[in-house]
């Protein structure tokens, strides 16, 4: 036997680890927070303010419940998804597939591909529908919890092209949405996956031919193992590589301790990428009640809730135009266009997104309903865009009595604002004042008091978009006091803008903020 040359090996290995090292301090970002400091949120998301979120996959075919159907299908009493203890409520989504589809021993959630056929699905129909919303960036669900790929995957069987609707879903509207110039994100729910499945004896989840889909059984409350982590890590940065996204998006499963190296790297991957590619790129990620990632580091989303003040850093809001569901059942409960109008309204005010989400049916269509919703957001943003496209918060966000609450799930008692609810954004030499009713009375604007140092510049000119009827008003130590309009401009139905001209570009406390964070 010939003994190998020890000396030999060791410079070999010293010189993989030396060219391992310049390689990495030849890239701007390293998996450290200090070294990941440096990202800067792009101007082109900060700027779009309106994206698309699509939830469809394998759920939409049941069209009960949720997305979280196959969580809840193999589980006889309601079990808490926080906790994994089952509880003694019946569980409504297990009554009804045993009663539809019958016993999960016989009909398991990969059954439902064969039928997730998608053969109305139009990606040309569906982005002109989002483009007419004035979305300026679309993100489809690149994989949920359920683990079936919506792309193309080199690193799963049980993917949209080989399987069900055997197309690339994400890869067309991608395409598609590029012609149009919108941005490009997907979002990746699949590291909460390891927690998905419920594993008992007779059921398609402890199959041996299905654990490359079900994963291995085992209990709930068992960590996921290093090479789930690996496995979810290869598939998120895959969706990346492969089609050069603009957004990636996280849920909660991330943002755990478990995946806390995981963050660093990827982070310092994509955000490397982004440098090779010349393009500014977004990550976002919640927070489950802890800090994952520094503000600034990336953008922070809020799922179904938003912030109650001016946030210096960009943020998101993620909600679905469902109340009651992210994918398409059929009880859905839609939001009508008015409250999301009021909504995304006071998000930007406040230096946010909003990436709202459609629920398609298992065959490709958009419901009427949800068209409907996002045609009338379309029609509002025609007539005051210039209000929100490129816009930036004021010294405030607004004032009047309604606020709301901060934090995830925080949605689901809307209150109807009044027309003493104001919000404000800049853009330029203008402040838009959105009256968030229509005004029965004059409108008072404290806030632009003239001893108020926020207000130090007298008022050039009010109009209203869409309007050719004269504003006038008074500027003096009350506030601004608009005198009310006799008509409401052609098309206008909520959230009414008034656009303030100022002498020069106003300024103030958070425009000197944000030129300490972005500058």
């Amino acid at each position: 036997m010939v003994r190998p040359n020890l000396s030999y090996i060791s410079v070999i290995t010293l010189a993989i680890s030396l060219l391992i090292h310049c390689r990495g301090a030849a890239q701007k970002f390293q998996p450290n927070w200090k070294s990941l400091s440096q990202y800067n949120t792009p101007e082109w998301f900060r700027d779009a303010k309106l994206g698309i979120f699509i939830h469809w996959g394998v759920y939409a075919v049941p069209e009960f419940g949720s997305e979280w159907y196959g969580y809840h299908m193999y589980r006889p009493t309601l079990t808490p998804h926080t906790t994994g203890v089952p509880t003694d409520e019946v569980n409504d989504t297990y009554e009804f597939h045993k009663k539809t589809f019958g016993n999960p021993k016989k009909f398991g959630y990969k059954d439902f591909i064969p039928q997730f056929r998608a053969e109305k699905f139009d990606p040309v129909q569906w982005v002109d529908l989002f483009e007419k919303a004035g979305a300026r960036y679309v993100v489809p669900v690149g994989e949920h919890c359920d683990g079936f790929a919506m792309y193309g995957s080199s690193l799963t069987r049980w993917n949209s092209v080989d399987m069900g609707p055997k197309v690339d879903v994400l890869g067309v509207l991608a395409e598609e949405a590029r012609k149009r110039d919108m941005k490009v994100g997907s979002s990746s729910h699949l590291a909460y996956g390891w927690y998905w499945w419920h594993y008992a004896k007779g059921l398609d989840t402890t199959d041996p031919e299905y654990r490359d889909f079900y994963n291995e059984p085992h209990s709930f409350d068992t960590p996921p193992t290093r090479e789930f982590k690996d496995l979810w890590y290869k598939r998120a940065m895959e969706m990346v590589e492969k089609y050069q996204l603009d957004l990636m998006w996280f849920d909660f499963g991330f943002c755990t301790p478990d995946y806390e190296e995981y963050r660093l790297d990827f982070l310092a991957n994509y955000y490397n990428m982004a440098e090779k590619w010349d393009k500014g790129v977004v990550l976002n990620y919640k927070r489950i009640g802890y800090e994952p990632i520094p503000d600034g580091v990336a953008v922070l989303d809020i799922e179904r809730g938003k912030m109650d003040r001016v946030r210096p850093w960009p943020w998101q809001t993620d909600t679905s135009i469902g109340r009651n569901s992210w994918s398409f059942v059929k009880d859905w409960q839609n939001k009508p266009a008015e409250e999301l109008i009021d909504e995304f309204v006071d998000i930007v005010s406040k230096n946010g997104n909003l990436l709202l989400n459609v629920g398609p049916k298992a065959d490709g269509t958009i419901p009427p309903d949800q068209t409907k919703t996002l045609l009338d957001i379309g029609k509002w943003l025609q007539l005051n865009g210039e209000g929100i496209y490129g816009t930036r918060p004021w010294i405030v966000y607004g004032e009047g009595p309604s606020r709301s609450g901060i934090g995830d799930h925080t949605e689901y008692d809307p209150k109807a604002m009044t027309q003493h609810d104001i919000r404000f954004t800049t853009k330029d030499n203008y402040i838009y004042a959105f009256v968030m009713d229509w005004p029965t009375e004059d409108i008072l604007i404290r806030s632009m008091s003239t001893v108020i140092a926020s207000m130090p510049d007298p008022v050039a000119n009010i109009s209203m978009p869409g309007s050719d009827e004269k504003i006038t008003w008074t500027h003096n130590k009350d506030g601004l006091r608009i005198n009310k309009p006799s008509r409401k401009p052609e098309n206008a139905f909520a959230a009414y803008a008034f656009k303030i001209e100022l002498e020069r570009a106003p300024d103030g406390i958070f425009k000197r903020k944000e030129e300490e964070n972005y500058e």
